[in-house]
């Protein structure tokens, strides 16, 4: 059981690489943001301007058996009503020798690709399956995504525990956040908290990011 003494280690070292994030990636102002969101992939460039290499597994969001070959096969995927195609990925292991990792949390990743072919969005979450050591940090991503993005100017409300539900280590965390940055929508969402029929190995421990193009 994850105690309040283990969750202190965690918060502890979830602190140190939140520090290290920020140090490597905090743009010179809070109110601008210029780098790319992931890697190489930057909000609203061409769909061609994708890099293959490095990344494998395509498939569509929709519909995880339907394959693709690359970015380059982005029309494939079934559009929502906004005309949106959203593709899953991951990262190629001949570079990523952790796997699918962001800022060192195991991550399911989601691209999302406009009906002019520019990228509209993406999505980050924390992978429910990874092993349980590091799946109870899970909730520290959110922390970095806030740090990467500008610790200032977010907008977050507190969810209250349903009925039965229980903190984890003393915590409770339901938390959503957001902010408009430099033509960007954010949204992160943090959880920390055991459900009634969740056994003492189990708990919901999870961030979500979601980096959409503001409207006008």
């Amino acid at each position: 059981m994850m105690d309040r003494l283990t969750l202190s280690g965690v918060l502890a070292a979830g602190l140190l690489a939140w520090q290290a994030v920020a140090l490597a990636h905090s743009p010179a102002r809070a109110e601008e943001f210029g780098g790319n969101d992931l890697r190489d992939i930057r909000l609203g460039m061409a769909a061609a301007e994708l890099a293959e290499s490095g990344y494998v597994d395509f498939s569509c969001a929709a519909d995880e058996k339907r394959t693709l070959a690359g970015w380059k096969n982005w029309r494939d995927c079934p559009a929502d009503a906004s005309g949106t195609r959203a593709i899953r990925f991951g990262y190629d292991p001949s570079t990523s020798r952790d796997g699918t990792m962001v800022a060192g949390h195991p991550a399911i990743l989601t691209l999302l690709i406009d009906d002019t072919g520019h990228v509209a969005g993406l999505q980050i979450e924390t992978d429910p399956k990874a092993r349980l050591y590091i799946r109870k940090k899970a909730f520290l991503l959110g922390l970095q995504a806030k740090s990467r993005y500008g610790s200032d100017g977010w907008a977050c409300t507190e969810g209250q525990p349903g009925a039965g539900d229980q903190p984890v280590g003393g915590i409770y965390l339901r938390e959503r956040c957001t902010k408009t940055i430099s033509g960007r929508s954010l949204i992160v969402e943090r959880s920390l908290f055991r459900r009634p029929d969740q056994d003492i190995k189990s708990f919901v421990d999870e961030t979500r990011i979601s980096i959409l193009r503001a409207k006008d």
